[in-house]
């Protein structure tokens, strides 16, 4: 229909759009809803248009998700604030279907909603919804009120509030893990809404109940208590720090012991914050043994989350207690049997050379970079490889490049290709803390080789660093050590290398400037159009193009327009495409 006719739209034929079999017709109607809502105006669309909504029982989760996204952002279509109340009855009825994200979806549209509500429609409209919703006979229902109650709580008067509080109380308690699993998510958004006298009790007794859910039933029953790890995080930045050692401490101590892995997973990887809320003192007594604890744990997957990270949890210790207790475990942990464990140690381990100093970095760390440096797995290689700059900044290039520069130069020609990339990537920063004597010294070379690497990645990005190195060093240093060796290469009997020369040249040319570019870089180009392979001379042709702006008007007339003009005749098509392309920007 176009958009013409869209402002006439009729509800009778969304009615019969919303009950047509295909699935599609049905989606483009809802879609459109906003639409019907303006033609038919703010009074038709409350009294006429929201409650077919809320009576339409469409069963298809693509539909209804559809329509919960749409009537969370309709208050504008049914008269602004003052009638948002009419759009809780549908949203009420999708909290209740079985699909998780069409619930999920009606939870953030009446949150969206309640926040924008008036005070007294609150009291007399939403919250009534969410005591309904609690008291629901299905689960889903008593799912979906538990990410309401943070947005009708500050509105309700002290009676309400109560009811509220002793409503999330026994959700906290309810038969179905579902329904405890949802009031564990939401508790730290529900406590931050809560006045601090009930947070310290009506709320901890809460968090209390969650901590210990599943516990007498069996280990597999953890799902809860997932949750609540989270919640102490939540909850230790409402309390006062005294009130957050007594209540929230103990159980993550105890949450770090816990007989499911998953548990002991997410403590590990929620340490940091949990650190954050106990303050220093207590992480040093209590949350240190905790942590090493976990660094030595049985299973592999929380061993990977407490590795990484230890240098975040190393940024609240002394450098003196990091050495006593952390590094140790990190020690054992760099040659763990996992290489999970060991690729996630790589990926941090750097960030601790600031923390410990120099001599500690020296002394207890560099001999564990170095055999990571070395490690089987390609990536716990390439994690190393990623930071080297991290440790620089503490040990300074000297010692840098005695102990770890003869490990790079045998990851230079590593058999993966990932590995190689990292190095290259990494090159020009080095070079520019070695310096240009010792880069020529030992790291020249490598530059030029990887411009014939077998894999496309690593001579795109080695064209690159010739480039970079150029722009660090200078084009005079350029010209002794670069060019002529890139010039070189242009008679490799391999096409691809060749390939490889001309979009290293491309990337010269701006660096060198025009005067290198005329005398050296452009006759090695104009030479290339002659070549037998198609893919060569259209790579000039797009060579050329590029370096029209740096050289003189002239040159581009003399020797660039001519060598163009014969492209754009090759038998090849692509060669005359991109020929006459190159041509267009001469004129």
């Amino acid at each position: 229909m176009s958009s013409i006719d869209e402002p006439l739209y009729p509800i009778a034929v969304l009615i019969d759009e919303l009950k047509n079999e295909d699935i599609q017709l049905r989606l483009n109607s809802i879609r459109r809803l906003s639409t019907i809502a303006r033609a038919l105006g703010e009074e038709r669309t409350r009294k006429e248009l929201i409650p077919f909504l809320s009576e339409n029982n469409d069963d298809d989760d693509e539909v209804l998700l559809a329509m919960t996204e749409e009537l969370g952002m309709f208050i504008p279509y049914v008269g602004g604030v003052e009638h948002a109340r009419v759009l809780l009855p549908p949203l009420e009825g999708l909290c209740s279907v079985e699909e998780t994200c069409v619930r999920e979806k009606a939870v953030e549209s009446l949150c969206r909603i309640g926040s924008q509500m008036k005070e007294l429609d609150l009291v007399e409209s939403f919250i009534p919804l969410v005591k309904r919703l609690a008291a629901g006979e299905w689960f889903t229902a008593r799912v979906s009120s538990c990410g309401l109650f943070h947005i009708a709580y500050p509105s309700a008067p002290e009676p309400l509030k109560n009811e509220l509080r002793t409503i999330y109380s026994q959700l906290c308690q309810d038969d179905m893990p579902m329904v405890r699993r949802a009031a564990a998510t939401n508790l730290g958004k529900f406590a931050a809404t809560v006045e601090q006298s009930h947070l310290k009790t009506d709320i901890m007794s809460m968090f209390e109940t969650l901590t210990q859910d599943g516990m007498v039933f069996s280990l597999y029953q953890d799902s809860v208590r997932l949750l609540a790890v989270e919640d102490c995080a939540a909850l230790g930045k409402l309390l006062e720090p005294k009130d957050c050692v007594a209540q929230i401490l103990s159980v993550i101590v105890n949450f770090a012991q816990d007989k499911s892995w998953r548990v002991r997973y997410m403590v590990a990887n929620q340490l940091y914050e949990l650190c954050e809320a106990v303050g220093p003192e207590a992480t040093r007594t209590d949350l240190v043994p905790a942590y090493v604890r976990l660094l030595r744990d049985n299973e592999a997957e929380v061993r990977i989350a407490a590795a990484g990270k230890v240098t975040k949890f190393c940024r609240i210790l002394s450098p003196e207690l990091a050495i006593q207790h952390i590094l140790p475990c990190v020690k054992e942990l760099s040659s763990d049997s996992s290489q999970h464990v060991r690729s996630a140690l790589a990926s941090v381990i750097m960030g601790m050379a600031p923390i410990l100093g120099k001599d500690a970095t020296i002394e207890q760390l560099l001999p564990i970079f170095l055999s990571l440096l070395k490690d089987e797995f390609p990536d716990v290689r390439l994690n190393i490889i990623s930071k080297l700059d991290q440790v620089n900044q503490v040990i300074g290039i000297d010692l840098l490049s005695q102990s770890l520069l003869p490990a790079i130069v045998e990851l230079a020609e590593d058999r993966h290709w990932r590995v190689r990339l990292a190095i290259i990537e990494y090159i020009p920063l080095l070079a520019s803390q070695l310096g240009v004597g010792f880069f020529d010294d030992k790291l020249g070379a490598l530059c030029m080789q990887w411009l014939k690497d077998k894999v496309y990645s690593i001579r795109d990005a080695a064209a690159n660093n010739v480039k970079r190195l150029s722009e660090e060093f200078g084009p005079t240093w350029a010209m002794e050590h670069i060019i002529p060796q890139v010039l070189d290469m242009i008679n490799d009997p391999h096409y691809l290398y060749r390939m490889t020369i001309l979009h290293a040249i491309s990337l010269l040319a701006p660096v060198m400037g025009s005067e290198i570019t005329c005398s050296k870089l452009l006759p090695v180009i104009i030479a290339a159009s002659k070549d037998r392979v198609p893919n060569i001379k259209f790579n000039v042709a797009k060579v050329l193009q590029s370096v029209i702006p740096i050289v003189e008007q002239s040159v581009v007339e003399n020797t660039i327009r001519p060598c163009l003009v014969e492209l754009s005749e090759d038998p090849d098509v692509d060669v005359r495409f991109f020929a006459n392309q190159a041509l267009q920007a001469t004129k």
